[in-house]
């Protein structure tokens, strides 16, 4: 038999209140193209990384796609090389050429003009000189100009440059969208929810799964707006799953939204849970008690030195004289295995736990410190 003294303790004052985990983070996964599921290979509840698969879309079209957009590539680059190993030589060729023959074209002229002023030609000879050389003059222009654009810097030789570039971009454009193929995490966290099956249609925006990222837990609650002047933040808290009853966690109330619910007349409050226990998952249902309050010296007994008995109140065991008396009391608030005693008992009195069907008044008994 063990017999536990009274004792003078601080008492909390407690709210009760019921809601659920929450992740302060959560992260939607949708796709970025229109396309055709094919592959699911992560279920929910699953942990997965970040870059790791979730959704696999038909990507035959866009491989198709980034294929010719790399030929493209090559194409352009041929170009390019056609335009330095090629076409700028014969331009020069053409233009040194042309370059001759406008050097022909003039000391005919010349010759033409001499013969004329001396009388020795007539003026149509001397006009078809005039002629031969405008049309080689001519030619060297388009051949110097040919020439220039084909150059570094010309129009034409900026405009292959330019083509690969374009189908540089091309190129990338369609990548991006054969990545956009295969859906994956974008952060490491647990698959929480998933709206979507192999053979559905997706398109960009619309949501496929939820991710919760690894990260401290909250406790999301509403509170009855009538209780809102007792609340604090700062404020002490112990929570339990209701899948997990006798396993208590520490929490602490960090937020407590300035807007009241109309329709629920309730105000959502959340709790910072620092050390979450293992069991802890996405969207529990918890329990929570809120601190309030504290008084500086209250009576307290074990629960399990406690009698009920019925309407007629609580009853406990007193160890008076090394007899047992039966003894009733009122009690107050519970909290953590004990209630605070409002009548029936002084401190310093010595109580028997767990109470045994033959214990009577009177009977002997030898007190065993706790």
């Amino acid at each position: 038999m063990v017999f536990l003294p009274q004792s003078l303790l601080p008492l909390p004052k407690t709210m009760v209140a019921s809601g659920h985990v929450q992740s302060p983070h959560r992260t939607d996964v949708s796709a970025q193209v229109t396309g055709r599921v094919v592959a699911i290979p992560v279920v929910e509840g699953q942990w997965v990384r970040q870059g790791q698969t979730l959704i696999e879309l038909d990507s035959s079209e866009a491989q198709a796609n980034h294929q010719q957009a790399r030929a493209n590539v090559g194409q352009a680059h041929v170009n390019v090389r056609q335009l330095h190993e090629l076409r700028l030589p014969v331009a020069e060729q053409t233009w040194l050429q042309a370059q001759a023959n406008l050097k022909v074209a003039e000391q005919s002229l010349a010759r033409s003009q001499a013969l004329f002023d001396q009388g020795f030609v007539g003026a149509s000879a001397r006009d078809d000189a005039q002629r031969v050389w405008d049309v080689a003059q001519a030619q060297w222009h388009i051949a110097a100009q040919q020439r220039q654009s084909l150059m570094p810097g010309g129009s034409d030789a900026a405009a292959a440059h330019s083509a690969v570039q374009v189908a540089r971009a091309s190129a990338a454009s369609a990548a991006a969208r054969l990545r956009y193929m295969r859906i994956v995490a974008p952060v490491d966290g647990v698959l929480i929810a998933r709206s979507v099956e192999p053979g559905d249609g997706v398109q960009p925006g619309k949501l496929l799964m939820v991710l919760s990222p690894k990260a401290d837990m909250q406790l999301v609650l509403q509170i009855d707006e009538k209780n809102l002047n007792l609340l604090r933040l700062n404020q002490a808290a112990w929570a339990s799953a209701d899948a997990y009853p006798d396993q208590k966690f520490d929490a602490e109330l960090v937020y407590i939204n300035p807007r009241v619910d109309p329709l629920r007349g309730s105000v959502e409050v959340k709790l910072h849970v620092p050390k979450p226990p293992a069991y802890l998952q996405q969207d529990m249902t918890v329990s929570v008690d809120i601190e309030v309050a504290r008084r500086p010296q209250s009576l307290w007994l074990p629960l399990t030195a406690v009698q009920t008995a019925g309407s007629a109140g609580a009853e406990v065991w007193v160890v008076r004289d090394q007899q047992l008396h039966r003894q009733r009391v009122t009690l107050g608030l519970r909290h953590q295995g004990r209630a605070e005693v409002l009548s029936g008992l002084d401190a310093g009195e010595r109580l028997a736990t767990q109470p045994a069907p033959h214990w009577h008044d009177g009977l002997r008994v030898r007190a065993v410190p706790p």
